[in-house]
């Protein structure tokens, strides 16, 4: 049961995500990602320019005229949405945090899928798979999806991207569009990456990263000497971000980590879309889908 201040914010969060919906769906979304196969229309005269190899050649034969098989793509898809809720996404300095536009673009998604009619799943991560809601359709679920982000309280702190992934890896038997919600702040390459289980993971199936970012992290504003904590470690230390050489590094850092998080993904083929803090998501995944649409 739903507690009636929970019931208000994901009624609250239902209007802010219906508008969003309203503009993803001038198409984008439904073109952007392939059905699973297709199925048999009807059958019509053949056509100029009609491919050869879609000839029904017995209903031809049968007719004395030439007719073609029409087939349409099977439209529903299976759609998860893997969220990271680690402590690292407690961070804003724009209006809202990390983890709040996590939750808005993964709400966004889910309704998307539900208004075309396709199967809804959740993962919430940190440095362990903290809940998985295996896909359903209709509306009934989507609320339960929107209630399980709103008041989903971690208990870990730290992140683990390959361990997410890897239970993706397991619990997806069929073809499925995954959106990978986060920040992204943990180590691509080597040993403990995340770039091999994700590409074992695009193989199989459609990924698209959504990473949530904050202007601050890229461009330091000068301040002064603060006092700075690791959210997922708890190490404190003092900065002088006064210092043009601590943002000219802290700014390098960032462009290494993007530099790292672009190359797993290519190497996975598998799209980005960056959105942020200070400016409003749909834009960015109308931008996204629109490419997609495009490639396709």
């Amino acid at each position: 049961m739903l507690s009636k201040e929970l019931m208000r914010e994901v009624r609250r969060l239902q209007v802010r995500t219906n508008r969003r919906v309203d503009n993803l769906f001038a198409g984008e979304y439904k073109s952007a990602f392939k059905g699973q196969g297709v199925e048999f229309a009807e059958v019509r005269e053949y056509e100029p320019g009609d491919d050869i190899r879609s000839i029904d050649w017995n209903v031809s034969a049968r007719t004395g005229s030439t007719f073609i098989k029409r087939y349409i793509e099977e439209r529903q898809l299976t759609v998860v949405i893997a969220v990271d809720l680690s402590a690292s996404e407690s961070f804003g300095a724009r209006g809202k945090f990390k983890s709040r536009l996590a939750v808005e673009v993964g709400a966004a998604l889910c309704l998307a899928a539900t208004r075309s009619n396709d199967l809804a799943g959740l993962q919430v991560f940190t440095d362990r798979v903290e809940s998985f809601v295996p896909p359903h359709n209709g509306r009934g679920h989507a609320l339960r999806i929107m209630r399980d982000l709103l008041e989903f309280e971690p208990v870990g702190l730290g992140t683990n991207l390959p361990l997410a992934i890897d239970h993706l890896n397991r619990v997806l038997s069929r073809h499925t569009v995954v959106f990978l919600i986060s920040d992204f702040q943990a180590p691509a390459h080597g040993e403990n990456g995340y770039a091999k289980p994700l590409r074992r993971l695009s193989s199989r199936h459609e990924v698209v990263a959504v990473r949530t970012e904050d202007p601050t992290e890229r461009d330091l504003p000068d301040v002064g000497l603060i006092r700075v904590r690791d959210p997922e470690t708890g190490r404190e230390a003092m900065l002088d971000t006064s210092s043009k050489g601590v943002r000219t590094r802290a700014k390098a850092e960032a462009l290494r980590a993007d530099k790292e998080l672009e190359k797993a993904l290519r190497l996975a083929k598998a799209d980005l879309v960056r959105v942020s803090t200070d400016r409003p998501f749909v834009r960015d995944l109308e931008a996204c889908f629109r490419m997609r649409e495009r490639r396709r």
